[in-house]
């Protein structure tokens, strides 16, 4: 989401722009440069008598931010300014060592594992035959006890196996450098945006139909593939920042997405 641009004063007035949109792009300035995350903005009832408008154009033109994640509501307390986004990094650093990295304290809920078939896209991309089981991991990522992420991990039966001995809570990739002497050193991943069905919204805290950052990754060490994980990341947490240059694509594998696994 973006401002306006340009000197604006801070008024709302009678023109061809609604009301409502002025007074969003008022309150969009005010949470982007003048209050830190977390902040409580001005109530309905003072931001109506402030710019000389109802309430129901305040309360549409919050509506808007919050729907944007630039804002959120709190039942009881009032609407704040939301958290600002993190950069996801593209590496493969593991969400603990990200978390412990950006001095957040991470955390994670087992939702389930075990051995099972995998769908018939993972067990292509972890080359496995058509009935041959793979460890599955189901997880909750948490980061300060605000649930960030959900995960289902699929690993090679041969290169993990078993899940077990493992604490499931903790990070996963340091264990099986330990254990296992698996240290990942290549990935395919790719990202797409989806809504969140009711299952994923509900872990996740937020609304039905709120936005996603998907990523499937499939990593492997010394070119064999181990690991097929799909996240989705709550989209108003997270943003991507990567840097682009000129040299041509490297080629590789594709997934039924239309991108590279």
């Amino acid at each position: 989401m973006s401002s306006a641009t340009g000197t604006r004063p801070d008024r709302v007035i009678d023109g061809p722009t609604p009301k409502h949109t002025q007074l969003r792009e008022i309150l969009c300035r005010m949470a982007e440069r003048e209050l830190p995350p977390g902040s409580p903005i001005p109530s309905e009832r003072e931001l109506a008598e402030r710019y000389d408008v109802s309430r129901l154009t305040v309360r549409t033109a919050i509506g808007k931010l919050v729907d944007e994640g630039l804002l959120t509501r709190v039942r009881g307390k009032g609407t704040f300014t939301a958290a600002r986004r993190m950069d996801l990094r593209l590496s493969l650093m593991s969400f603990t060592a990200e978390m412990r990295r950006r001095g957040l304290v991470p955390a994670s809920r087992v939702l389930g594992s075990g051995s099972r078939v995998p769908p018939r896209a993972t067990a292509a991309a972890l080359r496995l035959d058509g009935a041959e089981g793979a460890q599955h991991l189901h997880r909750l990522r948490l980061a300060d006890g605000v649930p960030l992420a959900v995960e289902q991990g699929w690993y090679h039966p041969r290169a993990v196996p078993g899940l077990g001995e493992l604490d499931l809570t903790d990070s996963l990739y340091a264990q099986l450098a330990e254990r296992h002497g698996l240290r990942f050193d290549t990935a395919w991943q790719t990202v797409w945006a989806e809504s969140a069905g009711a299952g994923t919204a509900r872990l996740l805290g937020v609304r039905t139909g709120s936005p996603l950052l998907v990523f499937r990754r499939i990593s492997s060490v010394r070119g064999e593939p181990v690991e097929d994980m799909t996240s989705w990341y709550r989209g108003d947490r997270y943003q991507v920042t990567m840097q682009l240059d000129r040299s041509a694509p490297d080629s590789g594998p594709l997934s039924e997405h239309g991108g590279r696994p």
